[in-house]
Parts: structure tokens; C-alpha cells; sequence
């Protein structure tokens, strides 16, 4: 497979997606896999309808038309009226260009489109340059607020 284009001409284009949508699955899996080898005691999920959240609003980027990054948001119960940020993943060949950044205002966008004014998001410490890319996007370390195992920080933003 030949490198991708990571000239500044590349075309970047973020489009909403359907949780079932083959391209997002292929992406979260991915995502999936690279967590499992990163993670020292792996990671998992329960099964194939815990890869997306069917309730969720997924955002696909791709550059030049290929694949490169995926995010999604979700309505939460805690806190009251938040949205979540899950599953956000960019592929490691289009790194350094920007795309979580921009994904991440992108899903902050899309949480407010509908009806959220605050977002929150769980990652783990292993997770270096997301931890620094939340801190650099505004977001502040808050006491955990769900029992995912494998989350040990927790986010939180008001939009």
C-alpha cells in the first residue's frame, strides 16, 4: 500500500456516518486492536454491538477519500444533559496532520447541534497525546462519572 498524501493539499473531509456503517466499524475495530496491543492488560470489547453505540452520531474522516480518522458522540445520563465523546480514533498513517483536533471540535459540534452544552470523555493514562490533546482543547480532569474498567481519566468541557 503506497504512504498517503500528507501534503497540505490533501483533501480532509468529515461526514456523518450511521453507527452501522461499514467504514466506521472497520475503523472502530481498528481502533479496538491498537488499544489491546497499547493497554498493558489489553482490551476488549463484550461483543460485536459494544464496537459502536447504536444511539451514537458518528463522524467519518477521510483524506483523499481513504479513511483516516473516526469519533463519535453520545447522549449520557451523568452528568445530566451532557454528550460523551467515544470511540475517537485517528489511523496511525495520518497522524501528525491535525485530524484529532479536528475531529474532536468537529464531535464537540455535533454534541451541540444536538441540544448538549457539555461534553465529557474517558481515556486511559497510556493514552499520552490524547491526555495532552484534551488539556490543549480545553478540558479538565473531573472525578470519574461512569465504571468503564478501563478508563483512569476522565474529561469534562462546557461548550
Amino acid at each position: 500500500m503506497a504512504a498517503p498524501d500528507r501534503s497540505p493539499a490533501s483533501s480532509v473531509r468529515l461526514e456523518r456516518r450511521t453507527s452501522d456503517d461499514p467504514q466506521v466499524v472497520a475503523l472502530v475495530g481498528r481502533y479496538v486492536a491498537e488499544l489491546d496491543e497499547r493497554f498493558p492488560g489489553g482490551f476488549a470489547v463484550s461483543g460485536p454491538d459494544d464496537l459502536v453505540d447504536p444511539g451514537g452520531h458518528y463522524l467519518l474522516a477521510t483524506v483523499d477519500g481513504a479513511p483516516a480518522a473516526v469519533g463519535g458522540v453520545r447522549a449520557v445520563a451523568s452528568p445530566e444533559g451532557a454528550a460523551e465523546v467515544k470511540r475517537m480514533w485517528v489511523d496511525p498513517a495520518y497522524r501528525g496532520l491535525g485530524l484529532g483536533r479536528r475531529m474532536l471540535t468537529a464531535l464537540e459540534e455535533l454534541a451541540v447541534e444536538h441540544g448538549h452544552r457539555t461534553v465529557v470523555l474517558d481515556t486511559n493514562r497510556t493514552l499520552g497525546e490524547a491526555l495532552s490533546m484534551y488539556a490543549a482543547a480545553g478540558y479538565r480532569e473531573v472525578e470519574r462519572y461512569n465504571d468503564n474498567p478501563y478508563a483512569e481519566a476522565f474529561f469534562r468541557k462546557e461548550l
